[in-house]
């Protein structure tokens, strides 16, 4: 039924879940699994030199993190004997660099994980995972923390 599944990752325990989710349900699909971790741009611009310096500190950590991310993600599809390809990326906003990884892969479905926010904070901090859904033209399947 599926065979690219996408999954969006920002090195949390919830996108480690969605990610085990995506592998069992690749392995049991014969899918491949396409991780996409995207980079906010550098969110300040200083004067002159500074900029330059705090850009490239920046990105070399968010690279770090990224890579961590996704080698994660490699690791769970390596376990469960599915193929795996990861990409890192930069946009402005999240949602839109995940659609347009889906598209450009030929993803047919994404799994991700939703932080579960609720009320102000929700409204204040925005939910990737519902923009994906509102925008996706995909089926999206998002995993949800479990209640503790």
């Amino acid at each position: 039924m599926f065979k690219k599944i996408l999954v969006p990752v920002d090195g949390s325990t919830l996108a480690h879940a969605a990610g085990e989710f995506a592998a069992d349900l690749a392995r049991q699909h014969g899918a491949q699994v396409v991780g996409v971790y995207v980079i906010d741009p550098f969110p300040y611009i200083g004067i002159w030199d500074a900029s330059a310096v705090g850009l490239q500190a920046y990105l070399a950590e968010a690279k770090a993190a990224a890579t961590q991310a996704l080698d994660d993600l490699r690791q769970v599809c390596e376990a469960r004997g599915v193929p795996y390809a990861g990409d890192t990326i930069e946009r402005n906003v999240v949602y839109e660099g995940i659609l347009e990884t889906c598209e450009a892969e030929g993803c047919d479905l994404i799994v991700m994980a939703s932080h579960g926010r609720k009320g102000v904070q929700a409204l204040i901090l925005g939910s990737v995972a519902q923009k994906v859904l509102t925008h996706a033209k995909v089926p999206v399947l998002v995993v949800k923390p479990s209640a503790t």
